[in-house]
């Protein structure tokens, strides 16, 4: 115990953080390997023990002793008992069981021959054991590596994988000091850190596992570290073209590979090279053969659907692999992940929150959070934007009043969405950021909505049926400043690369998603080329299911420390200036940002 610590531990696996104690730093440093940040307010942050946060820390080497001993040290009052008890027992899983390469054969060995009998005899495990050797060691099958690790974590007893990788063919790459572009380019310190631990010297001890940081910090720059420090044959796994021909130019950007090296692999571009980018769909599409009837003069066929892609890129000798937007892996390539255990991966997401709630399959068979920096941290250290969130808030119509009281809750959730009064909201958001520096992305969910208000605002619309050729043509005229307002369908969610975009208005989201909250702010995170903040604003029907879903949209927002500022009908003078209020008003901002630097 210590009276002037920092962080209050609770026996409900919680630890209140004070921010402004002398000590946070220090506090925040020790227990962020075994914690979850889960809200982070301007004075007390709170942190969570959970069952994957302490084999996350165990499996970066920590013990239970270690952490009571910073728990004990950092504290403000007494750990309870409770606290101690439930770490030490999962801490205590840990470890328990390990996969090692013995003689060509995948062995699993626990250090305990109790836990080990009662884990042998469970109905799961019969499909897994290939022999037993001892009354701790068996045998398992080596194609199920990491289909065993999921059965195992979701029974409570996480595997310690030291069977290693692997080894690809070689691929000498290097980061530039100097881009294709002119421009400078460093590793910064957190960026350079997250690879290191992922990579972890080569041992088997390193190459799986998860770097969570939010959009616009870096994160396919730490996946370019993370090949060099490999030196391999990469295959990289994208949500998507767009994000697909974005790491490509960054690769050729930053790093030493040539065009010829670095391949495309879509539903467009089918090649194969050292690095190869393709997307979840091409890994998931099926292709339909036709098998024929016992009769060879038969007419009737049978269409047989199978996965397209999965052999082609099994049978490359890949020694890394690396998802992009990992909260995003469908359950096929989950499958292809189970396959090869044996190739190194890293997984890179803003947010680990799935809706599905499948965290632990990431966890198993990606690997464990390696890394990951507060938002607000890297937003006070100027990496990302500071970022203005406002939910505002608009009534119903008569009308719409009506035809929602009658709907159902399906239909009820589709026309708060779709309220006609948004355009006019959309509107004066326009109006507001008018100035020569402002870009504006509008997104929302529903295509009928977007479509109109496109037509009535005359702003040029990307959707899932828009041409790549279009796509990349209207994001470039974006980033080139060429064209100032762009509106997007969910398509928008992931992986573009717009840093100059400082204002998203979210017209419509899928229903309480906090990941595509998170993914939609991101848009904006990307530090600007002025020091400007950026603007989030999100456009909820007042008093309805879509406001239900919006309080828990941004939850993880919240979380992170972002606090929404609600507009009402009787706050929207703030978004209804003259063009001479709004200069006045840019003026003073100038004057207030320039002070606060100083």
């Amino acid at each position: 115990m210590n009276p002037n610590g920092a962080i209050i531990v609770q026996s409900n696996l919680e630890i209140l953080v004070e921010i402004h104690n002398p000590t946070y730093e220090a506090a925040r440093d020790a227990i962020a390997p075994f914690t979850e940040l889960v809200k982070s307010p301007e004075h007390l942050h709170t942190y969570r023990i959970s069952h994957l946060s302490l084999w996350n820390a165990a499996a970066t080497g920590l013990t239970a002793q270690d952490i009571e001993e910073r728990l004990e040290a950092q504290s403000k009052y007494p750990v309870p008992s409770s606290v101690i008890s439930e770490i030490n027992d999962y801490m205590g899983r840990y470890g328990l069981l390990k996969l090692y390469k013995e003689d060509d054969n995948l062995v699993l060995e626990s250090t305990d021959p109790v836990a080990f009998l009662e884990i042998i005899n469970m109905k799961e495990m019969e499909q897994y054991i290939v022999s037993l050797l001892s009354d701790t060691k068996a045998i398992v099958d080596p194609s199920r590596r990491g289909m065993l690790k999921m059965m195992l974590t979701n029974s409570g007893f996480p595997v310690e994988d030291l069977a290693g990788y692997t080894i690809g063919d070689p691929l000498p790459i290097s980061l530039r000091e100097t881009t294709l572009t002119g421009k400078e380019f460093k590793l910064r310190d957190y960026q350079k850190e997250a690879a290191q631990i992922f990579y972890a010297s080569g041992s088997e001890k390193g190459g799986s596992g998860v770097v969570v940081l939010p959009c616009g910090s870096g994160k396919t720059v730490i996946g370019m570290a993370a090949m060099s420090l490999v030196q391999t044959k990469t295959l990289i796994l994208t949500p998507n073209v767009s994000a697909s021909r974005q790491w490509i130019r960054e690769i050729l950007d930053k790093t030493t590979l040539t065009a010829d090296q670095v391949k495309e692999y879509s539903g467009e571009v089918k090649e194969i090279g050292p690095v190869t980018v393709a997307t979840y769909q091409i890994l998931t599409q099926h292709k339909r053969t036709k098998k024929k009837g016992a009769d060879e003069d038969e007419n009737e066929v049978e269409e047989v659907k199978e996965m397209s892609y999965f052999n082609i890129f099994g049978a490359e000798k890949w020694g890394l692999m690396i998802y992009d937007e990992v909260h995003l892996l469908p359950a096929p390539v989950f499958r292809l992940s189970a396959e090869m255990q044996a190739t190194r991966r890293l997984g890179l997401t803003a947010t680990l929150v799935r809706e599905d709630g499948k965290e632990t399959e990431v966890f198993s068979l990606i690997g464990p959070k390696k890394f990951d920096v507060p938002w607000r941290v890297l937003e006070s250290q100027g990496w990302i934007a500071k970022a203005n969130c406002s939910e505002i808030r608009i009534p119903m119509e008569p009308a719409v009043k009506m035809k929602y009281a009658l709907a159902d809750m399906r239909e009820k959730i589709v026309i708060a969405s779709t309220n006609p009064t948004k355009n006019e909201i959309v509107q004066k958001l326009i109006n507001y950021h008018s100035s020569e520096h402002d870009r504006v992305l509008i997104i929302g969910q529903y295509i009928e909505q977007l479509e109109a208000l496109s037509k009535m605002l005359d702003i040029p619309l990307i959707t899932g049926k828009t041409p790549n050729k279009e796509r990349d043509t209207l994001y470039a005229a974006f980033r080139a400043g060429s064209l100032k307002n762009l509106m997007i369908s969910k398509v928008g969610n992931f992986a573009i690369d717009l840093p100059d975009a400082n204002v998203l208005i979210q017209i419509s989201g899928t229903f309480g998603s906090r990941q595509e909250e998170a993914q939609r702010l991101g848009r904006v995170l990307r530090p600007k080329s002025d020091g400007g903040s950026a603007f989030f604003y999100s456009i909820v029907t007042q008093d309805s299911r879509e406001q239900e879903f919006a309080m828990n949209r941004q939850l993880f927002l919240t979380e992170q420390g972002y606090a929404y500022k609600i507009i009402k009908r009787g706050d929207w003078d703030v978004i209804s200036r003259t063009p001479e209020e709004l200069q006045a008003l840019r003026a003073q901002q100038a004057a207030e940002a320039t002070q606060e630097a100083n």
